[in-house]
């Protein structure tokens, strides 16, 4: 498809019944969820101050984790994954993006009170129902908002992603996924399984945008699950899921026939 930026994935348009993504119990989300439920994270992240320039912490590589890169891109904000607990010195480093303080963490409510914030960063909880006034509960948020979303222009040279050392813009992004469906031939509804962790932007690019692009599956699966007991039990380990596995180089096999290497993913 074509696509400047990552927001441009859950156009209108895209909302259709075929399968976008599977999470690690197997369960199925189809694109018209994906897309208004994505619409529904930013908005709901939005009251929470997330916009262009502010970064966003997010813990976890399940279904909500992902709603959550998403509602922040569309919203033009920068998502790390897996952040360190100390997320108070993070945004002067020059490896963040602009150098923006952390504005939100979001991970599985039983974790999200190990994370420090500068002051003023909320903290939002997604499975079981936070004890604490101050932290918003996700899933809660979700069920609630406009399942609508008005259009941004975001420049492709705006930061998406970062892992910490460096940051990687949509239209980087993007390019990625491209060239990981060209070099792999990855076609329409070929399943692409998440077999790395999504705090390697390479992962996110191969696993997570190449699918999309293709209208694909992103499958994601147990070896990187949230600590969420509200999603149910994860998949086997040696569990064939896919055509494709997306994995580091280190690992010797996947259940999967065709292998993604990270270390030939190029971003």
């Amino acid at each position: 498809m074509t696509a400047a930026t990552v927001g441009d994935l859950f156009a209108r348009d895209r909302r259709t019944d075929r399968p976008a993504l599977e999470d690690a119990t197997g369960r199925t989300y189809d694109a018209h969820w994906l897309c208004t439920s994505a619409w529904k994270a930013g908005n709901f992240l939005r009251h929470s101050g997330v916009r262009e320039g502010v970064s966003v912490g997010v813990v976890g590589s399940g279904p909500m984790a992902l709603l959550s890169f998403f509602g922040t891109t569309l919203l033009e904000g920068t998502t790390r994954f897996d952040p360190p607990t100390n997320l108070v010195d993070e945004g002067t480093s020059e490896s963040s993006a602009a150098g923006d303080a952390y504005r939100v963490v979001v991970a599985p409510t039983p974790r999200v009170g190990d994370y420090r914030l500068p002051t003023g960063g909320q903290r939002i909880g997604y499975g079981e129902s936070p004890d604490e006034p101050a932290v918003h509960h996700l899933d809660t948020g979700l069920w609630s908002e406009n399942p609508s979303f008005p259009p941004i222009d975001t420049d492709p040279e705006t930061p998406v992603l970062t892992d910490g050392d460096r940051t990687v813009t949509h239209g980087e992004l993007l390019e990625c996924g491209r060239d990981v469906i060209a070099t792999n031939d990855i076609e329409t509804g070929d399943r692409v399984v998440v077999r790395a962790p999504l705090s390697d932007p390479r992962a996110v690019a191969a696993g997570v945008i190449a699918p999309l692009l293709a209208d694909g599956v992103c499958v994601l699966s147990s070896g990187h699950a949230e600590s969420n007991a509200s999603e149910g039990s994860t998949d086997a380990a040696l569990e064939d899921r896919g055509a494709y596995a997306v994995t580091m180089s280190d690992r010797e096999s996947t259940p999967e026939p065709r292998r993604i290497d990270l270390e030939r993913v190029s971003i």
